[in-house]
């Protein structure tokens, strides 16, 4: 994947840093990170990287269509790669564990949207909020 990322860096004329390569390992390793949860990761082994990189380099990451970002309710973006960016988010409510499901699993209600309203859905946007099966197990509920 690695090399991947720096021919994309190389095409859109980036330079592959120490920095961008941090960011991105990163945000592979964490899957639906916050900005500040990448500069924590990356900061462990990184002490000279600062938060304003991380956030720069999201930035520019996101651009050029290595990184994508999404809104998990209230509170900082979390990113992911772009390339396994179609995907649905489930969320709980009680632990905040995020869930990735294949888009076939909302099939239906893409293909009922579509039907009823003529809407298209972002499925790579669209998340679901609820209780996880461990938080319903554990409230006997």
């Amino acid at each position: 994947m690695s090399q991947t990322w720096d021919d994309t860096l190389r095409a859109s004329g980036y330079r592959v840093t120490p920095q961008r390569q941090l960011v991105l390992e990163a945000v592979t390793k964490l899957e639906h990170a916050t900005p500040e949860e990448i500069f924590a990761d990356i900061h462990q082994t990184a002490r000279g990287v600062n938060v304003s990189t991380v956030y720069r380099t999201l930035e520019l990451l996101e651009q050029i269509g290595l990184v994508t970002h999404t809104h998990l309710g209230h509170g900082a973006p979390r990113y992911h790669l772009a390339a396994e960016a179609q995907h649905v988010h489930l969320v709980c409510r009680d632990c905040e564990k995020v869930i990735q499901v294949d888009p076939a699993a909302v099939g239906s209600l893409v293909t009922a949207l579509d039907e009823e309203f003529g809407f298209e859905t972002d499925v790579g946007h669209l998340t679901v909020f609820g209780r996880c099966a461990d938080c319903r197990k554990a409230s006997g509920g």
